[in-house]
């Protein structure tokens, strides 16, 4: 049995080299729970600090839309006693994840575009700096895969797809056309969970794509039996309600990582995915691609 303990992943298909990163997340995260913090708290800091990174999809390091110069991110926050903040496709702030937190604290679950870049001004967060240099290189390799025409090979999502007639950003896509959400699961000594997502988006995206990270039962959960965080394509996320799915086979009293398991066989294997979930009876990192994650719990 755990009694309190948290989980991080750096986005599926991560290199497991930068498990570093989400070692300090995790360490982070983990004192405070060690110290009868809150699990709520506790994965709002560690996706802090993710996002504060630059390596990872989320925050400094989020991904550029096809435009090369466009960043909109979503981040949420969830735990098993009722609170649910969402900030989706937001722009020109450092920590998404702590205008989620913020939300928490309105009368609503879910803020979005300018209006919560407006309200993050308001609360006196940081603005963004700039892309770090992990962005850009990824930017690069898009723009090559591109070019070469085959895009497709590389993300399923853009089979057959024609990026010149789908084009909806203000910038020509003459002038410009010439890896996934961090995530963190807890429980704390108090019995409670929470799950923290952020993220830049799962590159290539049009302008205002929204995928999986935003949408509770989706890329995220907390109930009283578990916390569940997915990395992966959010569109077919989103499309098996993927945590939603988990969750439900652990308060039918499947073992965690069975229900983990079986639920990425529901995915084809051109499709990136990851799931970490933590229970009181065990927790799990599981995923079809190499991903950089930590894991530190306390037994009872």
């Amino acid at each position: 049995m755990i009694d309190y303990g948290v989980l991080v992943h750096g986005g599926v298909g991560s290199p497991v080299r930068w498990s570093d990163g989400c070692q300090k997340a995790g360490e982070a995260a983990f004192a405070q729970l060690e110290a009868g913090g809150r699990a709520l708290d506790a994965v709002c800091e560690a996706a802090r600090i993710l996002e504060d990174d630059g390596r990872f999809n989320a925050g400094s390091g989020s991904t550029l839309r096809l435009d090369g110069k466009t960043i909109e991110m979503d981040a949420s926050l969830m735990d098993s006693k009722g609170s649910l903040g969402i900030v989706i496709s937001i722009k020109n702030v450092q920590n998404p994840i702590l205008v989620a937190r913020a939300v928490l604290e309105t009368p609503h679950v879910a803020l979005s575009g300018y209006g919560a870049e407006l309200f993050a001004r308001k609360r006196g967060l940081e603005p963004f700096g700039r892309p770090s240099k992990q962005s850009k290189a990824r930017y690069k390799d898009l723009l090559r895969m591109i070019r070469r025409g085959d895009l497709g090979k590389h993300d399923p999502r853009w089979e057959e797809c024609d990026i010149r007639s789908l084009w909806n950003f203000d910038t020509p896509y003459e002038t410009t056309i010439g890896v996934d959400t961090i995530g963190v699961v807890a429980l704390d000594r108090n019995g409670n969970f929470a799950v923290a997502n952020s993220t830049g988006g799962a590159s290539p995206m049009l302008l205002g794509r929204v995928g999986d990270t935003p949408m509770p039962g989706c890329g995220y959960y907390a109930g009283p039996f578990a916390a569940i965080a997915c990395t992966g394509i959010g569109e077919d996320i989103i499309r098996r309600m993927l945590a939603r799915k988990v969750y439900e086979a652990v308060a039918d009293k499947e073992d965690v990582r069975e229900a983990a398991r079986e639920s990425l066989t529901q995915f084809p294997g051109k499709i990136p995915v990851g799931v970490i979930a933590i229970t009181r009876r065990g927790c799990t990192i599981t995923s079809n691609r190499p991903m950089a994650h930590y894991a530190l719990v306390q037994q009872k």
